[in-house]
């Protein structure tokens, strides 16, 4: 399909506005300023603001440990978002969700999720929720190539294939499940050859290229949105970092610097500034004012969160259903 211009502006952004948050927090919470565990995306944002950019406000994503991404191209604001992370009441979670725990039913987020694997068979329940409702809300779920062999993956994607979920899976495929190869894990070249298991489309596209990514989501969201049950993609990408952002040295005790070069090769987000450039779109200085106006956002989210209260004790006990 033909991508228009302010379309392609738009993708570029929103995946700069994604690097610009996980380089800013990952240097924070080198030095100490934000507590608990990270995960960071950097280079794979051309997935979720591939997906996203179809959603509408209503419809629904479900996340994994590295999520950032996803919030923030589902209409997550930076400065909720870093309040969260430095654990301040204003956060989305209020402080006590953190880096792998963000949710915002408003904005259609229903969770990014700790346990890997954990939010797929929760994303079939949500898209057949929809459909039991006659609802055409579509449901995203994210999650990355070590989940995929997982058992909530097969029992997930099963019951909304039966059931035609309203409901898109989509493999975040890195490479590395924490610091297992692919090739240690699975022995088929395409993860989305599963699909046929369930009698469902299974599709396998370039994850670092934005217009790829949009082109194979617009028509697995529109299936599911009209009623055709789920499709399975699988994204192929890269994670530049390490599994965690406090790993030592950053995943280089178990994949070379050349592997992690090659891949930086690919950058999503270079490959589009430079489309865009050569197409006559936009030029050098434009992309510098949107590097300049995102980059000043980020300032005004650290001194929204850093000045935001943290949470009083009395809230251990809020949203506690059984005692």
């Amino acid at each position: 399909m033909v991508i228009s211009k302010d379309i392609k502006v738009k993708l570029l952004k929103e995946m700069l506005k994604i690097r610009l948050f996980e380089e800013k927090i990952q240097d924070l919470y080198k030095a100490g300023h934000i507590p608990g565990s990270m995960h960071l995306s950097t280079g794979q944002e051309a997935i979720p603001v591939g997906f996203c950019a179809h959603l509408k406000k209503e419809d629904y994503i479900l996340s994994s440990h590295r999520g950032h991404g996803h919030v923030l191209a589902k209409g997550g604001e930076y400065k909720y978002m870093m309040a969260e992370l430095y654990g301040r009441s204003t956060g989305y979670c209020k402080g006590i969700g953190g880096s792998m725990h963000f949710a915002n039913i408003g904005l259609g987020i229903h969770g990014t999720n700790g346990i890997v694997g954990g939010g797929i068979p929760l994303a079939a329940g949500v898209g057949f929720a929809s459909k039991y409702l006659g609802e055409n809300k579509v449901t995203i779920s994210f999650f990355g190539d070590g989940a995929a062999n997982t058992g909530a993956f097969h029992e997930g994607i099963n019951f909304a294939a039966v059931r035609k979920s309203n409901v898109v899976f989509v493999i975040e495929n890195n490479q590395y499940a924490i610091s297992v190869p692919r090739c240690l894990s699975d022995c088929v070249e395409d993860l989305s050859i599963r699909a046929k298991s369930y009698n469902i489309p299974g599709i396998t596209v370039d994850g670092n290229d934005v217009c790829a990514v949009y082109d194979v989501a617009e028509d697995a969201i529109a299936r599911a949105r009209k009623g055709g049950g789920p499709t399975l993609v699988e994204c192929k990408t890269y994670r530049w970092h390490g599994h965690h952002a406090g790993e030592p040295k950053d995943g280089l005790l178990y994949r070379s610097r050349k592997e992690m070069d090659d891949w930086r090769e690919k950058d999503p987000i270079r490959r589009m500034k430079e489309v865009l450039i050569s197409e006559k779109s936009i030029t050098g200085k434009d992309f510098e004012n949107m590097q300049k106006e995102l980059e000043d956002g980020l300032i005004e989210a650290i001194k929204f969160a850093e000045s935001s209260p943290f949470p009083p004790v009395s809230a251990l006990y809020d949203n506690v259903y059984v005692k």
